[in-house]
């Protein structure tokens, strides 16, 4: 504890995870597969086969792969926007190399805590912005300009890391560490990748199945493991909240949920699909 506090300086508020740097490392490994089990984790969760005729928002864009997917799913109009500069360049390659006739899709630079920016993006069929919100620095002030951006009968897809008590404040502990202390990086990252990942993979090749596991974490939306332990392990700042807090936020203005996907004790994200009805 002697080192956090000689090491890190109080104004945390200047301290944010590079996401964008992690989202270029992932756009390098982007290909049709990817995209095609994006697309489909999407439709799952949505319960849309289709976005025709939808409009699409997507809030903190990333590597702008869910942005792609709503393009190739048919929506009439897609707007990607990102805090983070190098996510908005990282959209945009994608958009150059998988979509690069797509007049219909807009990227800009942009962040869900600015209300005067929010005013003048307006309102969406389907707002999309998975484990965003609780980066954000202010998760609440999120929630509220977020769900200004749905149009009436609109749908709302958000995930939220869970609330797990200790662990969580464990967790944002080890983060903001990882970020004051950059000679650390390699260190904590490699221990909390074998923290996920080793007895899986022991596993796998005792079974004569080398790195199966982590080859097929792919179809979890088209994901790498990799960058989402760098992610995991560096996303900060960092909230969390448990399902009924989520779930009361949003029905108590004006959402109903029509789907929900539980992590149940463990960690990651809850994800919720809510639909504006007033």
């Amino acid at each position: 504890m002697s080192y956090i506090r000689n090491h890190m300086h109080d104004n945390l508020h200047d301290v944010r995870f590079a996401f964008g740097k992690n989202w270029q490392g992932y756009a390098k490994v982007i290909n049709e597969e990817r995209v095609k089990l994006a697309e489909i984790s999407m439709q799952e969760m949505l319960g849309l086969g289709a976005l025709k005729g939808k409009t699409f928002l997507d809030i903190g864009s990333g590597s702008g792969l869910f942005s792609l997917s709503a393009i190739r799913l048919g929506a009439k109009k897609v707007l990607s926007f990102d805090y983070d500069l190098r996510s908005v360049e990282c959209a945009q390659e994608t958009r150059r190399c998988f979509a690069p006739d797509a007049a219909n899709w807009s990227i800009e630079q942009g962040s869900i805590l600015n209300a005067d920016y929010c005013a003048k993006v307006g309102s969406f069929d389907i707002v999309y912005s998975w484990g965003v919100l609780h980066h954000t620095g202010n998760m609440y002030a999120a929630f509220e300009e977020t769900a200004k951006l749905v149009s009436s009968g609109g749908i709302l897809f958000i995930s939220i890391y869970n609330n797990q008590g200790f662990r969580s404040r464990l967790w944002k502990l080890i983060k903001l560490l990882y970020n004051k202390a950059v000679i650390l990086r390699p260190l904590i990252t490699g221990a909390v990748f074998f923290r996920f990942w080793f007895l899986s993979s022991l596993k796998d090749i005792l079974h004569l199945r080398p790195f199966r596991t982590l080859r097929q974490y792919r179809g979890r939306r088209g994901m790498s493991a990799w960058h989402d332990t760098v992610d995991w392990v560096g996303g900060y700042p960092f909230e969390y909240a448990s399902p009924e807090v989520v779930k009361i936020y949003f029905c108590s203005r004006g959402f109903s949920l029509i789907n929900f996907r539980s992590v149940g004790a463990g960690h990651g994200c809850n994800e919720f699909v809510f639909k504006r009805i007033s």
